[in-house]
């Protein structure tokens, strides 16, 4: 599902749960740990996973309804996965910022998303949805970890590109989200231009002002 995850999904027209910045579904993923309404809302729990699959359309408003009706109809087989899901997280960080740092892979980075990988066969089809034809990927049979299954596939097309990825921490030092850079030019440099960008402007304008007064 190639073309798919290059991109994140549409955004909700309500406030989002989490950030969508990250130009890839895995890159989004692992910002996960942050979240526009506060800590409390990063991802953590089986709510936060729904979520974050619902707002990046990788799951149908009906699907997402029935997820997060399984809390109740079937609690004990969620927590395994939500572990899966945070390992795979960890994972997928510790991979993409090898890539940045140019830093060789070893088997036990990739593991956790290959574990994914290995229990997901199934095909890409053209599904007609919301008035136009869209890509899904369809799994063979369902099972619970399915609903990794993309993310696991995004993340392993951006480590198959190598070292030359065009993957990107922002360069606000106190900021650390992640973001595969598709600008024109290929030099951004911001999560957000608007949040840190803005702020290092400050910054240095602070600075500036403060050696020309002494």
């Amino acid at each position: 599902m190639k073309q798919a995850n290059k991109i994140a999904g549409p955004r909700q027209p309500k406030s989002p749960r989490f950030l969508y910045l990250g130009g890839r579904l895995a890159v989004d993923f692992v910002n996960t740990v942050y979240s526009p309404l506060g800590p409390d809302a990063a991802l953590h729990d089986w709510e936060g996973l729904v979520e974050f699959l619902a707002e990046a359309d990788v799951i149908s408003p009906e699907r997402t309804a029935d997820l997060l009706a399984w809390k109740k109809s079937a609690p004990q087989a969620l927590p395994a996965l939500v572990e899966k899901a945070l390992r795979l997280r960890r994972a997928i960080r510790s991979a993409l910022e090898a890539r940045i740092a140019r830093i060789s892979l070893g088997e036990a980075v990739v593991e956790p998303i290959n574990d994914v990988l290995r229990i997901t066969e199934g095909h890409d089809e053209l599904v007609w949805e919301e008035g136009d034809w869209k890509l899904k990927f369809h799994a063979r049979e369902e099972a619970i970890e399915w609903l990794l299954a993309a993310i696991a596939r995004s993340a392993a097309e951006i480590i198959a590109e190598g070292a030359d990825a065009p993957l990107r921490k922002c360069a606000n030092p106190s900021c650390g989200l992640l973001f595969y850079d598709t600008s024109r030019t290929g030099r951004r440099r911001w999560c957000m231009m608007n949040v840190c960008g803005n702020r290092n402007k400050v910054a240095v304008f602070a600075r500036r002002h403060s050696r020309r007064r002494h």
